[in-house]
């Protein structure tokens, strides 16, 4: 099924057309003047920066959590819940939270800083901290994910490893290194696929908080695509973009497998 769209948005990238339907076959052009355009280019660098930010950020997090609240307990559960409770609501509720919360004038943000005699930073309005201010909204939107996954993960490994290292006066860093890691090394890369590829196709974000400002700053890929095709009506020229996307998504993720395999044969 996924297929037949595939073959139809490729060849759909190699013509000129609009809503009403193709116009021309052009080759290579609309790939021409992505490369050529600089706010294409923007994008791609956007993507990429906002990639970076978040999907370590989660990885590493997601896991901390998992290791945290992997116990038996009320407690534990109840912050499992809390945690992966933001997982639940959607991009508008996030995104309408995170604004009132990171506005100069009245927001949490800045009445913290006036609490401790510091000037409001305007989080999404200065491009130096707009795409900060989406990756820390996206990291908290986000992390439900991963910990469930390496909850899940942690549950598996046999308490018998852990009973033996304590015979054995292992310290907690020594399991977590020799027994639990390994154990779940299979659930990290299979996390940093999924984040690697939900990342990439950021979209909500920066459309409800920023509309892609300030100056192109947080300006992601799928943005681009969607203004191209539905705005401009450039359907082959969005279509374009699509494929390099998708590219760039197969290509990160197939390295960072690769990497992972790697890793395990060893």
């Amino acid at each position: 099924m996924l297929i037949v769209p595939l073959a139809m948005g490729i060849r759909l990238s190699f013509t000129r057309g609009d809503l009403f339907g193709i116009k021309e076959f052009v080759g290579l052009e609309n790939y021409a003047r992505l490369l050529a355009d600089p706010v294409f280019l923007r994008t791609v660098w956007n993507t990429v920066y906002f990639v970076i930010l978040t999907v370590p950020s989660l990885t590493i997090a997601g896991l901390l959590l998992a290791l945290a609240l992997n116990r038996e307990t009320r407690w534990a559960a109840i912050m499992r819940g809390i945690f992966f409770a933001s997982f639940v609501l959607s991009v508008t509720v996030v995104t309408l939270i995170w604004r009132l919360v990171l506005i100069p004038n009245g927001g949490l943000a800045g009445v913290i800083a006036k609490a401790f005699g510091a000037e409001p930073i305007s989080f999404l309005g200065d491009q130096n901290w707009a795409m900060l201010s989406i990756a820390m909204t996206t990291i908290w939107w986000g992390i439900g994910l991963p910990m469930v996954l390496f909850l899940a993960a942690l549950q598996q490994v046999p308490r018998d490893l852990y009973e033996a290292a304590a015979l054995d006066n292992a310290s907690r860093s020594r399991m977590l290194f020799a027994i639990t890691l390994p154990a779940i090394s299979r659930t990290i890369a299979l996390v940093l696929v999924i984040e690697i590829i939900l990342q990439f196709q950021l979209f909500g974000q920066p459309q409800l908080m920023t509309s892609g400002g300030p100056n192109n700053s947080t300006r992601p890929i799928v943005l681009f695509i969607y203004e191209s095709g539905w705005s401009q009506w450039q359907l082959g020229y969005a279509s374009a973009a699509a494929q390099i996307l998708f590219a760039l998504i197969a290509m990160v993720a197939m390295v960072q497998y690769r990497i992972s395999s790697r890793k395990e044969s060893r």
